[in-house]
């Protein structure tokens, strides 16, 4: 698979921003949703990130999974957590949830890797 998340992560970031500064006020209010949706509440930000990573496999978002893989660690999850997660997500997503479950996996030991280098 050899797709490098971390590179993935910042390059999105980086026209994130890029985007905000186009359409200013579409991206404004994506990232008060997503503030809002991450918040803490009956749910810990961590199981919020789990959840967010789970639909983006089952939805195959490149993108999506190297930022949720990313934010549910550091949000506290667990390694175990998020291949549990990722078991979940194959239940839900069959055979092409199996395919994105793997490109997560890899996420996960490429951003380990860079945490345990920081």
């Amino acid at each position: 698979m050899s797709k490098d998340y971390s590179k993935n992560y910042n390059d999105l970031s980086k026209n994130m921003q890029k985007l905000g500064e186009r359409i200013p006020t579409v991206m404004s209010g994506f990232s008060e949703l997503h503030e809002a949706g991450i918040a803490q509440g009956a749910l810990t930000s961590k199981t919020k990130e789990l959840i967010a990573l789970g639909i983006a496999i089952t939805v195959r978002c490149d993108g999506c999974i190297a930022f949720h893989v990313n934010d549910a660690l550091q949000s506290g999850a667990s390694s175990e957590e998020i291949m549990e997660t990722i078991g979940v997500a194959i239940l839900m997503g069959g055979g092409p949830s199996v395919v994105y479950g793997c490109e997560a996996m890899e996420a996960l030991d490429q951003f380990i890797v860079l945490e345990k280098n920081e």
